[in-house]
């Protein structure tokens, strides 16, 4: 099995709201990835006392334990564990049914010897690879079927559409949300390879249009994780100022990018 791991913030000055992690037992049997994107508050208020990087710590722990030593329950399950867990952690301090609480975009994936099980929630992608070559996107994309009008202000947003029906869901307080999540079964024998990357990655191909999720995928897959970030880097800093690709709300965003081998 080979794994490639990279998580890099968008600048030097914030800390990276992302967590990664790829879970292998001593038992040698499976694994698991995490991927979880923090999503930043905009200014003003969020109710809690703790960073958005306290969170997604806390939930990405809980997540990578949960997967691993709970394989009678589904992923489903596990997320709305591991969001009731982290919830727990901080509801005595902290106003949770803020709208701004702490939360992120999730991607979970736990293989077997003889499945592949996957979740999404949000917008962070995860990218299968079959035996055939072909490679087929997992996204959660009700975000992006949100017209633009409906995104036009902060105010607007925590009113109407965060974790809203009508809207999108992110793991925030709410265990009830893990049940919104896209997810889904494969025979490990149809999986080759597996890729799960935050939006400050997928750039390159949703943002940019570089190329799409098959030679995005075949960017990590031969040049390494790392390298798709640099590339997404130089991207971002050439369109600085004109902003020309619509929706980048920053010029760099933290990028994660997790590769597995099956």
């Amino acid at each position: 099995m080979r794994t490639d791991l990279v998580s890099e913030p968008g600048t030097a000055v914030r800390p990276n709201e992302d967590f990664a992690g790829v879970g292998l037992p001593a038992s040698g049997q499976g694994g698991c990835v995490v991927v979880l994107d923090g999503v930043t508050p905009p200014s003003g208020t969020t109710g809690c006392l703790h960073s958005v990087p306290w969170f997604t710590a806390r939930l990405g722990g809980a997540l990578t334990e949960l997967t691993l030593s709970c394989r009678d329950l589904t992923l489903p399950e596990i997320l709305e564990r591991a969001i009731g867990r982290t919830a727990e952690a901080h509801a005595d301090t902290c106003e949770l049914s803020h709208p701004r609480t702490p939360q992120a975009t999730v991607v979970l994936t736990r293989w077997s010897a003889d499945t592949v099980e996957y979740l999404v929630l949000s917008d962070s992608a995860l990218l299968l690879r079959g035996t055939d070559g072909t490679v087929t996107p997992v996204l959660d994309d009700r975000l992006d079927r949100l017209p633009r009008s409906a995104l036009a202000t902060d105010a607007l947003v925590d009113a109407t559409l965060r974790n809203k029906e009508g809207g999108f869901f992110t793991a925030a307080a709410d265990p009830s949300v893990a049940a919104r999540a896209v997810t889904g079964t494969l025979p490990r024998r149809e999986v080759r390879a597996l890729a799960a990357l935050t939006d400050g990655a997928t750039r390159w191909t949703e943002k940019f249009q570089e190329g799409d999720w098959t030679a995005l995928f075949d960017v990590v897959a031969k040049e390494g994780a790392r390298s798709l970030v640099e590339r997404v880097r130089e991207l971002e800093t050439a369109d600085r100022e004109e902003r020309a690709f619509l929706g980048r709300s920053k010029t760099h965003d933290d990028a994660t990018v997790v590769y597995v081998e099956l």
